[in-house]
């Protein structure tokens, strides 16, 4: 009984660490290719129509700023599910200590 516990925490522990990594890096991602889009736009912009270049700027840094929330909520998020309390592994150590 006790290996299997043992078995169980480590394989909710080996796919916390994969779901970690999957969710700080598909938001890296997201971020790289929201930057890249939305730095094109505003050069397209800028070179349509350069007198609303600081308009355009404040614009776009507000986009940048709401874009790399995102990446920074991920990347929180995860570090919470790797070093803190892992909800996923409390849950599954309060079934094994109700099942033996």
């Amino acid at each position: 009984m006790v290996a299997s516990i043992a078995q169980l925490v480590a394989h909710v522990q080996g796919l916390s660490a994969v779901a970690v990594g999957l969710l700080i890096g598909l938001a890296a991602m997201g971020t790289a290719i929201g930057f890249g889009v939305l730095g094109g736009k505003f050069l397209e912009g800028v070179a349509r129509q350069p007198e609303l270049t600081s308009m355009l700027m404040g614009r776009m840094f507000l986009m940048a700023g709401l874009v790399d929330a995102f990446a920074a909520i991920s990347l929180a998020m995860g570090l919470v599910l790797l070093f803190a309390n892992n909800p996923l592994l409390s849950v599954v150590l309060k079934y094994a200590h109700a099942a033996s």
